[in-house]
């Protein structure tokens, strides 16, 4: 993956989109620290379609919500005692 200074991404844009259809993602830095990158649209599409969704997005999806709360029944397994204390 090549890396581009933010100011060469800018200003060699077609440049750098042709990189990205041919050789694959490319890296842009800002500052000289690695900042974002760029990915063919196959590639991006493919990333979504296995994504899965993150804690904060399922708690305030509609997705999954009821009324009941199903809560597994509790077995019948006894406790160890410790020290001959039950």
């Amino acid at each position: 993956m090549q890396t581009w200074p933010i100011q060469d991404a800018k200003a060699r844009f077609s440049e750098f989109l042709d990189a990205c259809m041919s050789s694959g993602p490319q890296m842009v830095s800002k500052r000289g620290v690695d900042a974002a990158v760029l990915v063919p649209l196959p590639v991006w599409q493919r990333m979504q379609a296995t994504s899965r969704m993150t804690l904060k997005e399922l708690l305030l999806s509609e997705q999954g919500r009821s009324d009941t709360l199903s809560v597994p029944l509790r077995g019948k397994a006894k406790r160890r005692s410790i020290d001959g204390i039950s």
